[in-house]
């Protein structure tokens, strides 16, 4: 990952998987590949669409099942509960210590 984001929870062997990057591999086509959103698995990653990727470099795949955000300033707990649709005290419970710090990623099965 190019810069250190924050995931919530700690315990994220569960959310995640790691692939290595190719020769030719681009974040669309990994996007496409494992059929998610090229945009979340940039920010998971802490890249922008415009980074260059390297062969070898590892990065995470968010499994699907799963729900994630990533927490932008002037988010509150009430705010990112309802965007999973759960109440504030599921969130907590779900993600452990949440600080809503900018670039927090949070996640919540589906």
């Amino acid at each position: 990952m190019s810069e250190d984001r924050e995931i919530i929870p700690k315990n994220n062997q569960n959310y995640y998987n790691y692939y290595t990057v190719e020769k030719g591999d681009s974040l669309y086509g990994i996007a496409r590949r494992y059929n998610i959103n090229p945009e979340l698995l940039a920010g998971l990653n802490g890249l922008s669409m415009e980074d260059y990727i390297y062969p070898n470099q590892e990065i995470l795949i968010p499994k699907s099942g799963y729900s994630y955000y990533i927490t932008k300033e002037g988010d509150t707990v009430d705010i990112v509960a309802n965007m999973f649709k759960i109440t504030p005290e599921d969130l907590l419970k779900k993600n452990g210590v949440v600080y809503l710090a900018e670039g927090q990623v949070l996640v919540n099965p589906r």
